[in-house]
């Protein structure tokens, strides 16, 4: 068994404790059953302006008007960005007929998306791709979605109610000054709207012959506002229904799935402050035959803001969560998290704007294992403590220097220090020049020092793979070169460069214990990140992207690795898209995606061209019906595949409804 088999059977895969023993919140058993039927009869009455404005209606001022948080971790235009960005805007999203958070991802072109199953996916930048990958950090709102039992993200239990999603700030290359440790190769930030963004009430309902589904979302002003308090909230309900894929031969692979989710979020503001609280709550359930698996969580996120008369500012953010993994044949986790963070920006000084923030961390993490796989303790407890600064320098009106630094204490490695230098020159006011050096850490998690397959000894004493006791971070030291500019009116594009130098990546390394991870890897990866738009006329837009990825990954000189290198990730060396965004007439749109990866080295999967469509019809000014067809070339896609099973998605078509009122 390679470690990727094993990592996906053992921590992330479909077994656990008995569905005799899930316990789904009350809210949820209250509205499971809902089906997509009442949902669609409900849109059929209700009534939305869908949604705002049309994307080819935006002009290249107000898209040089985007404003992103994810970098300096303050409001920033994008244009002024000394940082590989792309931004998914709640257009983008609306017109792809997107209905799952992961499937959203599909539209920034710098990120590698891969359909695993049903409600599996593999996603990542500039490579390490894997259906655990562990390079990139994903949050939500300022909440972190990463698991510390393999310093990753369970695409299967993540989703979100995507017409209250502002954007997504998708940024690659490194961010762990400052985010932290695991933003080695970039950042995902789902950011959604305020409450007061969200007033009203939307239906959506989707149908088709993969997936069914619908959501009602319902928001309303605070009472007692006056003029020194306001506030809205908003509260929302989502289900869906997901249909087996297929084998090569065509027979059922098994992970059919349904979920629901449901939450809230108010947001209320007096005399300065502004305080957000949101929560939600999830249950899926992939009902395999073989392993069925239960998901769910909940999590409250409270979050106060503060701007002085001087123009400093402060925040302070805290939530709890928890997260349970409950499946048939074997392996089980609860994860309970507390976290918090604090920061304030001010400027003491004319052409200075200083950042400082602290963070911390803490999770109780338990585990059941079975006779394959286990880890030891079962049961731990993990804490993270961070310090960051940054300080934001006008060298000259068109020069900007960024230093920023964090030191992170992990539970494994102790003390990281997390340096980065950021450079950006305006040449003109529609060109922008930059470059960045930055240290990134991938700090261990529980399955490189804790994990064992099978739980006990052969007979012999060994493992067939073993945590190593000595697991250190993996590094990458990253040079970044980048240019933003605006050619016409109507053409902008970006094009960055890059250069990770990587050391001590996991290995599985041979031992008298048996094979144990290890850091015997080195390597380095470089390539070309690019991405454009052009507004051919007021009611068409096109929008391409594309990444050249080159990795060159060794065994360190002396040393012995088995399969460490295959493990790393199976990554194309290159992937584009090209979308088209084209008003017919006021009232229909049509929407084209054509999407082309290259071959992946491992399991034979072949390169191949992915095509999309969605023509919609704004029936009045607040209801909106779409046809989207994807795969609309090839009816036999894989995207991914393993040793045991070569998944086929097959062509999907659906019916959506979107009402607003």
């Amino acid at each position: 068994m390679s470690i990727a088999q094993g990592v996906l059977r053992a921590a992330a895969a479909r077994g656990g404790h008995g569905l005799q023993r899930l316990a789904t919140p009350r809210l949820l058993r209250a509205w499971a059953g809902l089906p997509a039927g009442v949902l669609a009869l409900a849109a059929a009455v209700a009534a939305p302006p869908a949604g705002g404005a049309a994307l080819a209606d935006l002009s290249l001022e107000q898209l040089s008007e985007i404003v992103v948080t994810s970098v300096s971790l303050r409001s920033e235009p994008l244009q002024d960005v000394a940082a590989s960005v792309y931004v998914i805007r709640a257009d983008d999203i609306r017109r792809s007929g997107a209905t799952t958070l992961t499937e959203a991802l599909r539209l920034a072109p710098t990120l590698d998306v891969a359909r695993v199953d049903a409600s599996g996916y593999a996603i990542s930048a500039r490579g390490f791709n894997n259906p655990l990958a562990n390079k990139m950090l994903v949050m939500i709102d300022g909440r972190s979605i990463y698991t510390p039992l393999f310093a990753g993200v369970f695409w299967d239990a993540q989703d979100v109610l995507l017409s209250e999603v502002d954007r997504i700030e998708v940024i690659t290359g490194p961010s762990t000054a400052q985010w932290g440790t695991n933003a080695v190769n970039g950042l995902i930030h789902v950011i959604t709207r305020s409450a007061a963004e969200t007033q009203g009430t939307a239906v959506h309902a989707h149908a088709g012959n993969r997936e069914r589904g619908g959501s009602v979302r319902w928001g309303g002003a605070l009472a007692g506002n006056d003029d020194e308090i306001s506030g809205h909230y908003r509260v929302y309900a989502k289900a869906f229904d997901r249909s087996n894929s297929t084998n090569a031969d065509g027979s059922p692979v098994n992970d059919q799935a349904d979920g629901q989710q449901a939450g809230f979020r108010a947001d209320w503001s007096r005399r300065g402050d502004q305080i957000t609280l949101q929560g939600d709550l999830y249950r899926n359930l992939i009902d395999s035959a073989a392993n069925p698996t239960e998901v769910e969580g909940a999590n409250v996120l409270g979050r106060w803001q503060r701007t002085m008369a001087d123009g400093a500012q402060a925040s302070v953010q805290a939530y709890v969560e928890r997260t349970e993994r409950l499946q048939v044949l074997g392996f089980s986790e609860t994860l309970d998290t507390v976290d918090a963070v604090a920061q304030y920006g001010f400027a003491p000084a004319p052409r200075h704007r200083v950042l400082l923030g602290a963070g911390f961390r803490h999770s109780r993490d338990e585990t059941t294992g079975n006779a394959r796989v286990s880890f030891r303790p079962n049961d731990r407890t993990l804490n993270w403590s961070r310090l960051f600064i940054q300080d934001q320098i006008e060298l000259h009106p068109r020069l900007t220097l960024t230093l920023a630094g964090s030191l992170e204490h992990n539970p494994y490695t102790g003390l990281e220090t997390l340096p980065s230098v950021r450079l950006a020159w305006r040449a003109t006011e529609s060109s922008l020049f930059w470059g960045s050096v930055q240290r990134a850490v991938r700090a261990p998690s529980r399955i490189d020092r804790e994990f064992f397959s099978p739980a006990e000894p052969n007979a012999d004493g060994t493992f067939n793979i073993a945590g190593g006791p000595d697991f250190e971070s993996e590094v990458s030291d990253v040079l970044e070169l980048g240019h933003r500019g605006q050619l016409t009116e109507t053409f902008s594009y970006s094009l960055t460069f890059f250069y990770h130098d990587h050391d001590d990546l996991r290995s599985v390394t041979p031992t008298p214990r048996g094979q144990v991870l290890e850091n015997n890897i080195e390597g380095s990866t470089r390539g070309l990140e690019a991405t454009a738009t052009w507004r051919v006329s007021p009611r068409w837009r096109l929008t391409a992207g594309g990444v050249s990825l080159d990795q060159r990954l060794r065994v360190k000189q002396g040393e012995v690795d088995t399969i460490g290198l295959n493990a790393l990730g199976n990554d194309p060396n290159g992937w584009w898209q090209l979308r088209s965004a084209l008003d017919l007439t006021p009232r229909h749109s049509w929407d084209l995606s054509v999407r082309r990866v290259a071959s992946r080295p491992q399991f034979d999967v072949s390169s191949y061209t992915a095509v999309d469509t969605r023509l919609a019809w704004r029936v009045n000014p607040k209801v909106e019906v779409s046809l989207l067809v994807k795969d609309l070339l090839d009816a036999d896609q894989v995207e991914w595949a393993t040793a045991s099973r070569r998944v086929e998605h097959g062509r999907a078509a659906s019916l959506q409804l979107h009402a607003e009122f």
